[in-house]
């Protein structure tokens, strides 16, 4: 059977069930579950099609605008693209944005073959050459999928809180009627099943059995497991602010960091498909489609017509210090910063390192031309409608700078989006045993790590000096502002800036920058972008008003929704 009619097995299942928790109805497909799951090669195909459910990681809009837009990191270039929402306020039960519903679907899929596994019998291929890897391969795939699904609650459950979880194929009656789960529950859920799966995981598929790059791994299963407890202990969730959830929070980080099989990489890790920090990514397909919504306009031989892109605000760049580790700030007079060795003439120069990974400021060197973002510069753009940057900055990071789009030179790339790597286990680490011992150097027997080792790890990785903050509070303000610059357009921050509760105090002003060109003498000023708006509901998504007409057990709403 080949993929295609796979695919046509699958969209019939699809098909066969009100909402989205979907019961499996042989009479609707061609085939039946027995022959799906007769031969090793359908078997993997099954199994595939539970991968094929994550998320895009970071992806709201038709136009690839990220959903840093939503938050203080960037703005979207066009003003009436649906990430807008998150900003605008225009979103409700009725007008939802990034539910992600679609992930029941995978968790169905998951059931169903953590279900027909059990009984799949492969003798008949006993005498071919494969038979045996084949066998140790099917063990493996049960706790590939169950990895999966964990995750793919964890999804569901930043988003909503509460929510529904089935563990078994449901009817459309059951569908219709399956209750919430609490998130705490949910949590324990996935922490237990991901210990499981840990277990039993290989280390790597390069060389475990047969190379199969992008399969779940153990690491992918302990990142899964910190990811869901750093949240359980975060404000949101952990209302009674129960300091040993951050103890287990940190205890799931450190298994990791102590488990030898990643290494923090001092390179550009966006893109890398051999990065040593990488423990899951999604790969893409070769494509310019990124480029061309996110490249300076120029660059792309007029192939964007129309008002697109993400685009780094000055709220973000203000979080890069300078290279001695010092705040800069851009006011409405000019840069401000207390490093003696700093030129505020050129403040894009001697900054954390990890700037010129992330953004694409004035001045900077790109596609063998210049960056020029002052008032009349060749990347300037005093309207959205001239398709350049409403911030004054462009983003640089997952960019491919070799993709081209002159006519007869068209080049495209594949790239690789980031689902978790080592520094998020070490980071994770530092905030969470500075919350636990409320002191950045505490230790003890079994958090043998302080905080300030942990996050300094990070920062030497970058270039950067050591955290010299001493207060709990001090640190924390400078573990938040580390995940930020470190984790820039990986899907950190927005949600973030939920886990920690600190949405009314960074989600109303956007900024970017005005740069005057006076001879060769440039003025830096800031500039308004946007004025968004904020609620406290906004911190957990609203249920769609769809799935709650089709079941009522999904009540109650989320509060203020």
């Amino acid at each position: 059977m080949d993929m295609k009619k796979i695919f046509y097995i699958v969209l019939a299942v699809l098909m066969t069930a009100s909402c989205k928790f979907l019961d499996f109805d042989e009479t609707k497909t061609t085939y039946t579950r027995e022959s799906m799951y007769s031969t090793f090669s359908n078997i993997t195909k099954m199994l595939t099609n539970i991968y094929g459910y994550m998320p895009g990681k970071d992806i709201v809009d038709i136009s690839d605008a990220m959903r840093d837009c939503g938050c203080d990191d960037a703005e979207f270039g066009d003003p009436d693209g649906s990430v807008q929402r998150f900003g605008n306020g225009n979103w409700s039960a009725l007008q939802t944005v990034d539910t992600q519903w679609s992930l029941y679907n995978g968790i169905r899929s998951a059931n169903e073959f953590l279900e027909s596994i059990q009984t799949v019998d492969l003798s008949m291929y006993r005498y071919d050459s494969n038979y045996q890897n084949w066998l140790r391969r099917l063990e493996l795939y049960p706790y590939e999928a169950r990895a999966l699904r964990a995750y793919y609650f964890f999804e569901l459950a930043r988003r909503y809180g509460d929510i529904a979880m089935p563990l078994k194929i449901l009817s459309v009656e059951e569908a219709n009627e399956i209750g919430k789960t609490s998130f705490n529950d949910v949590i324990d859920f996935i922490v237990d099943e991901c210990s499981d799966c840990a277990e039993h995981l290989p280390v790597s598929d390069i060389g475990a059995l047969e190379d199969q790059s992008g399969r779940v791994t153990k690491g992918f299963a302990m990142a899964v497991k910190a990811k869901a407890l750093l949240y359980a202990a975060s404000p949101l969730f952990n209302t009674s602010g129960d300091r040993e959830k951050w103890a287990d929070a940190a205890k799931a980080a450190l298994d990791i960091i102590n488990s030898g099989n990643y290494r923090l990489d001092p390179g550009v890790k966006a893109n890398s498909f051999t990065s040593p920090e990488n423990i899951m990514v999604i790969r893409r397909s070769e494509s310019s489609s990124f480029e061309r919504y996110n490249f300076p306009v120029r660059f792309t031989e007029g192939k964007r017509t129309y008002m697109s892109g993400t685009y780094p605000t000055q709220n973000l760049v203000d979080a890069f210090q300078t290279l001695a580790g010092y705040d800069i700030v851009l006011t409405d007079s000019g840069w401000q910063t207390e490093d003696p060795a700093f030129d505020t003439a050129n403040p894009y120069d001697g900054r954390d390192p990890r700037f010129a990974m992330t953004v694409l400021a004035n001045g900077m060197a790109f596609k063998g031309s210049v960056i020029e973002t002052f008032v009349g510069g060749a990347d300037y753009s005093e309207t959205r409608s001239d398709l350049g940057s409403p911030t004054g900055y462009y983003l640089r990071k997952y960019i491919q700078e070799s993709t081209s789009f002159v006519p007869d030179q068209e080049v495209s790339n594949k790239h690789a989006r980031i689902v978790f790597r080592y520094a998020e286990a070490i980071l994770s680490y530092a905030e969470a045993a500075n919350e636990y011992f409320r002191d950045p150097d505490g230790k003890d027997g079994t958090l043998t790590l302080s905080a300030r080792e942990a996050i300094n790890l990070v920062r030497a990785n970058a270039g950067m000096p050591d955290v010299e903050a001493t207060s709990y509070q001090e640190f924390q303000e400078a573990v938040r502002r580390e995940w930020r610059v470190e984790f820039a357009f990986e899907d950190h921050r927005f949600w973030d800036i939920r886990r920690w509760k600190i949405g009314a105090d960074t989600q109303v002003q956007i900024d970017g920058v005005n740069i005057e060109k006076n001879g060769t003498e440039l003025t830096w000023s800031r500039k308004s972008v946007e004025n968004r708006t904020w609620a406290e509901r906004m911190y957990l998504y609203p249920i769609p008003q769809s799935e709650l007409f089709c079941n009522s057990h999904l009540q109650p709403q989320n509060p203020g929704w």
